[in-house]
């Protein structure tokens, strides 16, 4: 298995998506890359004060699905050209980004990263190494699959975008 973390603004629609892609063995809601000194809770990261980003692990087979094709599934559901926010969420915590923790991943990061950045006049999604990571508090988990009708920053559009991606993919 592979572990990817993506920061597409509010971790329940990111979540939500990549759950629902085969080749996917799991999600988990939680906190990227902020000052370590202090262990976040939502109060804490909706601060702002502390630099951590709502973002999903996602683990996943990549003899199903590879980094290339979730990338390309983060791209559509993310506005790049969005700096600290995605929707109507707004603050540093919905920074987009994307965090990896071994260098093959990485380099595959930073080659998409290179693609997407030459196709967009501007540009406002970080990746970096995974410096630090905790779990999400239990009531973020897997939110919109417990609370169908629950907000989510993503347009359905987006998600269906997504799904003839996934579809397609797997005809090939």
């Amino acid at each position: 298995m592979s572990v990817i973390h993506l920061a597409g603004g509010c971790f329940w629609g990111v979540q939500d998506v990549f759950a629902r892609i085969p080749g996917v063995t799991g999600t988990e809601c939680g906190y990227a890359n902020g000052d370590r000194h202090y262990v976040p809770d939502y109060m804490l990261v909706c601060s702002g004060r502390m630099g951590y980003r709502e973002a999903v692990k996602v683990e996943y087979d990549p003899s199903e699905i590879s980094l290339d094709e979730l990338l390309a599934v983060f791209f559509m559901i993310i506005d790049p050209t969005q700096e600290r926010r995605q929707g109507n969420d707004v603050g540093i915590q919905y920074q987009t980004g994307v965090y990896w923790s071994d260098p093959e991943s990485e380099r595959v990061v930073r080659r998409v990263f290179a693609e997407q950045e030459a196709a967009s006049e501007e540009f406002h999604v970080e990746m970096g190494p995974l410096t630090y990571w905790t779990r999400a508090e239990e009531n973020h988990q897997d939110y919109l699959e417990r609370n169908p009708g629950g907000y989510c920053h993503i347009p359905v559009w987006k998600k269906a975008l997504v799904k003839e991606f996934v579809k397609r993919q797997k005809g090939r």
